[in-house]
């Protein structure tokens, strides 16, 4: 995906750290709301650029794993006193366990029962008995809603003036009755220092699960979990809650 690798270092113009104190201090809330015992070591997968992880970090001590060794660059630069390790959120092993493990929405990524259920072993794998995961979803089948927003932000001007601004179009194409996987599309235009203008087209897939099905997959790989609502700028989400069983 361009948006992840060519055009890694236009994220933050994407995607400003800035916009996610709200929603990283309801992360907080509702990891500490179900801890118990220590809750220091965190783990998040699929961090991208670091946004979330430069609030979290102020709380926890943070390791963060993402498949794109551009998005890890981008996220040392912001968060550089952060543990950052390449690897997939399916498949990755570091050999240790945390107190609880955060996942946001780099989850929506997996299209297919089997890829989740993966990524949740890969969370329970990486969990102390007791440990808190919290995975945030953009969507839950029951949440879904197609729709356009229109987005960008513009870099501070340097010494002699000049800056590079971003501005998307995302659009997010509505769902057939019963498939797991849609189609998210975006349409880019990128400003350059010297004035220049190009557009860019990139299309995700991501995948879309009920509530009954994420809940099921949580107790195969050996979780207690819950729904609970997370509220982001007035709307609301579903959050996922487990606990690793002892």
């Amino acid at each position: 995906m361009k948006l992840y690798e060519e055009l890694a270092d236009w994220w933050p113009l994407v995607s400003p750290p800035s916009d996610y104190a709200e929603e990283a201090a309801e992360y907080i809330r509702l990891l500490r709301s179900a801890a118990s015992g220590p809750l220091q070591e965190v783990l998040e997968l699929g961090s991208g650029g670091g946004n979330n992880a430069s609030h979290l970090k102020r709380e926890f001590s943070l390791t963060l794993v993402d498949p794109s060794e551009r998005m890890l660059e981008v996220s040392r630069a912001l968060n550089p006193e952060c543990v950052h390790v390449p690897g997939d959120m399916r498949t990755v092993r570091l050999g240790r366990v945390f107190d609880a493990v955060f996942v946001h929405d780099a989850i929506d990524y997996m299209t297919t029962e089997a890829d989740l259920r993966a990524a949740l072993e890969t969370v329970a794998t990486h969990l102390r008995p007791g440990g808190v995961a919290l995975i945030a979803p953009d969507a839950t089948r029951e949440t879904f809603e197609p729709g356009t927003t229109l987005e960008g932000g513009d870099e501070p001007a340097g010494a002699d003036g000049r800056s590079r601004s971003l501005r998307y179009m995302e659009w997010t194409l509505p769902v057939e009755p019963g498939a797991t996987i849609g189609d998210v599309h975006y349409g880019m235009l990128l400003r350059e220092r010297d004035g220049r203008v190009r557009s860019v087209h990139d299309m995700h897939q991501f995948g879309l699960f009920p509530r009954a099905i994420w809940l099921r997959l949580f107790d195969e790989v050996g979780f207690d979990a819950h729904v609970e609502p997370r509220t982001i700028e007035g709307e609301e989400y579903d959050t996922f809650v487990a606990v690793r069983r002892q």
